[in-house]
């Protein structure tokens, strides 16, 4: 099927036909206080200390609206809730959302379980959708935990729920594990 030609031909394109913009502001906090003010605290200290409000949170977490709900050693919780402006063009949350929340679950439960001075990365992650996410889905609440510690990788899992407690994403990823320099 083609398309017409020109501006005329379409009175649907441009800005002055898609209704009034909307706008959303983010605010974050300088992300070297993390690593600054937890000096000295094992992964689940910090993650604590995040979940507590004694440390921010990462700058992603604040773009998303992600909040860290529940830490334990090797288990982590966040929330997020949907946003119109997370919508791709199909009219769903984009995956990338449920992909970040996920990577976020996972990599902070292998955090809980590192010593003081240890960091990791993530090597990879799988993630597969389960159910579309949209305004209506509520809460969204993944679950991370450690499926495999490790010295040099350490294996995690996520899933993501939504607010009736439907299960729309599942996750697995490998971190790196980065030892102290010095």
């Amino acid at each position: 099927m083609s398309r017409p030609e020109g501006p005329a031909a379409n009175p649907w394109s441009g800005p002055e036909s898609w209704g009034s913009p909307r706008e959303r502001t983010t605010t974050w906090y300088d992300p070297a206080l993390i690593p600054a003010r937890s000096a000295g605290l094992d992964g689940l200290a910090v993650m604590q200390a995040v979940r507590d409000g004694e440390l921010p949170p990462a700058p992603i977490a604040a773009l998303l609206g992600m909040r860290l709900v529940e830490a334990e050693r090797g288990r982590v919780v966040f929330e997020c809730t949907p946003e119109e402006s997370m919508y791709n063009p199909i009219g769903v949350v984009h995956g990338g959302v449920a992909c970040t929340l996920a990577d976020s679950a996972a990599g902070c439960a292998v955090h809980t379980t590192l010593d003081a001075g240890w960091g990791y990365t993530s090597i990879d992650i799988t993630v597969n959708y389960l159910r579309a996410v949209t305004l209506d889905s509520g809460v969204l609440r993944a679950t991370g935990t450690v499926t495999k510690p490790g010295r040099r990788v350490a294996l995690a899992a996520a899933e993501i729920h939504d607010g009736a407690g439907r299960l729309v994403a599942t996750a697995s990823s490998n971190c790196f594990i980065i030892q102290p320099s010095g």
